[in-house]
């Protein structure tokens, strides 16, 4: 609705960030794409603030990103995610930490990356090679190492 106001108003070059969901169109000052974060997926502990995993170049597009990193519950040593599995109606239990979406507008963006988040790294490639989705997902390996699986061109 935002990115629609400011295009009537004639603004060609903005980028709008609400609630981690972007909107980006044109140029920055610098007449480059919108040079957009997506944070590693690490949490706040670790004193390290919020590193940046990667820069996507964004232009004309939206960017939302889900993640299972920030928003939990630790009982008993083990981490329960805020991201409930509709199929169970318990938090996902997968290694998926973080999943950026890249799409033409905020809601298609935040609705894909929300249900890859929930559907885990695996099937989140197949949905998204069938709908032609373009995504950043972050997960962790076997051995807890972060990994990614990309469709983005990603300034690392």
């Amino acid at each position: 609705m935002l990115a629609g106001f400011l295009e009537k108003q004639g603004v060609r070059n903005y980028m709008i960030e609400v609630g981690g969901e972007v909107r980006t169109a044109g140029h920055n000052a610098r007449g480059e794409h919108w040079q957009i974060g997506i944070d590693k997926p690490v949490g706040e502990e670790a004193g390290d603030g919020r590193p940046l995993q990667t820069i996507v170049s964004l232009s004309g597009k939206a960017l939302a990103t889900s993640g299972s990193y920030r928003k939990f519950v630790e009982r008993d040593g083990k981490k329960f995610s805020h991201a409930i599995d509709p199929r169970t109606g318990y938090p996902i239990e997968h290694n998926l930490l973080s999943v950026s979406v890249v799409a033409d507008d905020c809601a298609t963006a935040d609705a894909y990356a929300t249900a890859f988040l929930v559907m885990g790294i695996e099937k989140s490639k197949e949905i998204a090679r069938r709908a032609g989705v373009k995504f950043y997902g972050i997960y962790a390996n076997t051995a807890g190492n972060l990994q990614v699986h990309s469709t983005l061109e990603a300034q690392d």
